[in-house]
């Protein structure tokens, strides 16, 4: 038992470091029409723990759906690892934490500031979160293992798995 447990810590720490990592998401939700769409979104905190927070307008077309349909997919990318986050949405109203969160980033990007009652933040607590880790996760090295895949006719052994939080 203590090994699943300690396997599961590693694969959390796995997570974290990606999102850490990478901080734009694509936040995936349904419109209206059922269809699925797709947004960047910054990553207000990196120390993940199961949950993760964007800020973003109510009234926005996001905002709204996600207010019908809190079913939601966050999708990590970069330098070879990927984290995709399945979980359940809501709208949070909380402008201490918005004040907390807040920078000149997001004031390049939502007007009004934490005191517009419009800014909310977005916090999705995920249910699972699935990665995939290339070996070595520089340019070069990622380079490297697709020329020895070609030369060798071997597939890149990689990390994955499943994590259920």
């Amino acid at each position: 038992m203590a090994d699943n447990e300690n396997l599961e810590n590693e694969n959390v720490e796995k997570v974290r470091k990606i999102i850490k990592g990478t901080r734009i998401a694509m936040l995936t939700h349904q419109d209206e029409d059922g269809h699925l769409v797709s947004r960047p979104m910054a990553t207000q905190e990196v120390d993940f723990d199961g949950t993760v927070r964007f800020i973003a307008e109510r009234a926005s077309d996001q905002g709204l759906a996600i207010q019908k349909n809190p079913e939601v997919n966050v999708a990590y990318s970069g330098s070879g690892s990927w984290v995709s986050l399945c979980g359940t949405a809501r709208i949070v109203n909380d402008p201490d934490k918005l004040r907390e969160l807040w920078s000149s980033f997001t004031d390049s990007w939502l007007e009004g500031g934490p005191e517009n009652p419009n800014n909310v933040l977005i916090e999705i607590d995920a249910h699972t979160a699935e990665y995939w880790d290339t070996p070595g996760g520089s340019k070069i090295t990622q380079v490297a293992n697709l020329l020895k895949t070609r030369v060798t006719g071997e597939t890149v052994e990689g990390d994955s798995g499943v994590v259920n939080l």
